[in-house]
């Protein structure tokens, strides 16, 4: 299994051309989470540092995890061509809406409904494997634009904070996620 503490130009171009990755979290006790992410969620701004747009969903777990303990794994694999596992390691920060960097990071994706935090990742190891056991499957189109962003769009501004008040406050084992910060 190589090993490397930053991307090169090859596995910089590998994750430009995956339409889905995984991010996993855990806090330092409580459950591990591990979500599929698609969409053009994310921008590789380095070597060492990858952003990625998180849109609302029905948990939050990532950002509680994240205010417990900073450490984050992304996976890509190939589904299709030469077979490769992509695992990137670090540590990563959230930028909500409220914050100053938030407009600097979320210029760098086409506007969607729902975005709720922007995921800013340092790498600090990187490793692939031969990812041989994982299945050849061909991409048929994201769900997101027809599904995910109506059904966002729809909720408009306000309704989309009461999603959140409602399903995003905590994660499954009770930890903030400081969606709103201290004001509310």
């Amino acid at each position: 299994m190589p090993v490397s503490t930053k991307l090169n130009a090859t596995l910089r171009a590998f994750i430009e051309r995956q339409p889905l990755f995984f991010v996993a979290t855990a806090a330092r006790d409580g459950r591990v989470n591990v979500s599929p992410k698609g969409l053009d969620s994310l921008r590789i701004l380095g070597d060492r540092r990858i952003v990625w747009l998180n849109l609302s969903g029905s948990g939050n777990e990532t950002a509680a995890h994240l205010s417990d303990t900073p450490r984050m794994t992304l996976m890509f694999a190939a589904f299709e061509d030469a077979p490769l596992i992509l695992r990137v390691y670090g540590q990563a920060g959230v930028v909500h809406p409220r914050d100053d960097a938030w407009r600097e990071h979320v210029e760098r994706f086409s506007e969607m409904a729902g975005s709720r935090q922007i995921f800013d990742l340092t790498i600090d190891l990187v490793q692939t494997s031969c990812g041989t056991g994982v299945p050849l499957m061909r991409f048929a189109g994201q769900r997101g634009p027809e599904e995910l962003l109506p059904f966002y769009e729809a909720m408009g501004t306000e309704g989309v904070r009461d999603y959140w008040r409602r399903k995003n406050l905590t994660s499954i084992d009770g930890r903030p996620t400081g969606l709103f910060g201290a004001d509310e």
